[in-house]
């Protein structure tokens, strides 16, 4: 059977996000559905607890033929009638009267839907661990560059000073924004009970057969408390809302990521050279110049944060589905489910390590700020002047200022429109020093460490 290392996809190679989204991982999943299915069921009267045990017993077995499973599914369009075939068989090996129990009252979506969620949560925890690493990590980053002064970038130009500090204290804001996202989809993930249209009725068929009529209404709460998910309201075979919170978490958990590996691409650039990714003998290496070190993490980031709005669409697509259930709508969303999820687990893990170990280079960061000659500061310097010559002429004397040959401090001081207006160049030139002026960007860092210190960890993170 073919298998996919990930030679075309290092933004998930090796990460170990694979794992936990490949045929085996969603094949326990359904395994452990149907499991906790008979062992609620038993819990209600429905199936016999010598039943329940065989099917545990199955369920322990290494009796399931994947490309087998595969196969089928061309048959019947989704993997679980091969699947409840092959463990019914199982099963019937172990007690043949206990057989008939398994699946007993559901459809393959029940199933399918279940075990989806169970993988979505495996991922989801994954991904709010590594973001907690991030946050650690940005946290110190932030503390320890508090007042190193770097220039702020607008529109790829210099803009005012600010610091590294305020600069991963954003990064910050928007990692931890994104974990609340994470852990507010792992902790709605629905079980999906809803048989064959929407209304348990092989569900209750078979409970009025046991003498025990209207329980089924409570067999979504049993299955949802036996897998650890969230009870839904109704069956949503055919509202496809939890699936598009899923989607939509990923899609700001590598959104996020993806503008903090777009700093740190131009901020790596050599010409820039602020900082650079953390250093190992042969990561980075180019094929042809050997001088190069490429930047990896933040490329593999910027990659997952560039597939995944596509994938995210389809899932969102996928709400407008027909009928209780869907044709297509329903069968589309599982390919792009599993690259979305196993993309953003490698992004998540990549910006670990990208965080663990980034280096910063402030000298770099002076010398930068210091390139344009104090225009970089040429926004204080016009709010002192607008209250001397007004606002207007301000703006025109510094544009011409900068404009000429010449320390900017020498060139304002001595400019016509200053005339009769003392303005010492030493004056000029300590209000054009960028270190002077950092704006409250030391308070916006300390409000961040605070709101990082006091806030609660996400229990699956």
């Amino acid at each position: 059977m073919a298998v996919d290392h990930g030679l075309l996809a290092p933004a998930w190679a090796a990460t170990g996000s694979a794992d936990l989204v490949d045929d085996l991982a969603v094949l326990r999943a359904m395994v452990e559905v149907e499991v906790a299915l008979a062992r609620a069921q038993a819990e209600l009267g429905v199936v016999p607890g010598s039943a329940v045990r065989a099917i545990e017993a199955a369920a322990g077995a290494d009796t399931f033929d994947l490309p087998a499973l595969a196969e089928g599914v061309r048959d019947t369009a989704n993997p679980v009638v091969a699947f409840v075939g092959q463990f019914t068989a199982a099963v019937a090996e172990v007690d043949a009267e206990a057989a008939e129990y398994v699946h007993r009252g559901s459809t393959s979506q029940d199933i399918l839907d279940t075990a989806l969620m169970l993988v979505c949560r495996s991922v989801l925890e994954r991904v709010g661990a590594d973001l907690e690493d991030c946050a650690a990590s940005l946290a110190g980053l932030a503390r320890r560059h508090r007042d190193t002064p770097m220039v702020a970038r607008t529109l790829t130009q210099h803009a005012v000073p600010t610091t590294f500090g305020l600069k991963a204290a954003g990064w910050l804001s928007g990692v931890l924004a994104a974990g609340e996202r994470v852990d507010a989809a792992r902790r709605s993930l629905p079980v999906s009970l809803g048989g064959a249209g929407g209304t348990l009725a092989a569900y209750e068929q078979y409970a009025v057969l046991h003498g025990v009529p209207g329980s089924t209404v409570a067999l979504p709460g049993a299955l949802a408390r036996r897998l650890g998910l969230a009870e839904p309201t109704l069956p949503w075979h055919g509202m496809r809302a939890p699936l598009a919170d899923v989607a939509a978490a990923l899609s700001v958990v590598t959104g996020t990521l993806g503008k903090l590996a777009a700093d740190v691409l131009v901020l790596g650039r050599t010409e820039v050279g602020e900082v650079a990714e953390p250093t190992e003998p042969g990561r980075g290496a180019s094929s042809a110049m050997p001088q190069k070190r490429n930047p990896v993490f933040a490329t593999l980031i910027t990659t997952a944060a560039r597939q995944l709005p596509p994938l995210a669409q389809v899932l969102f697509q996928s709400m407008s589905a027909e009928d209780e259930r869907s044709a297509g709508g329903w069968h589309a969303e599982w390919q792009p489910l599993r690259e979305a999820l196993r993309s953003t687990a490698g992004a998540s893990r990549n910006a670990a390590l990208l965080l663990d170990g980034l280096r910063v280079f402030p000298e770099r960061m002076a010398a930068n700020l210091s390139a344009t000659g104090g225009a970089v500061v040429s926004e204080r310097l016009s709010a002192v002047l607008a209250g001397r010559i007004g606002k207007g002429p301000a703006k025109r004397l510094l544009t011409e200022a900068t404009a000429a040959d010449g320390p900017l401090a020498e060139a304002v001081a001595a400019h016509p429109a200053l005339a009769g207006h003392e303005l010492p160049a030493e004056e000029v030139a300590a209000l054009l020093d960028p270190t002077g002026y950092p704006g409250i960007a030391a308070e916006l860092v300390d409000r961040a460490l605070a709101g990082y210190r006091s806030r609660t960890p996400p229990a699956g993170g």
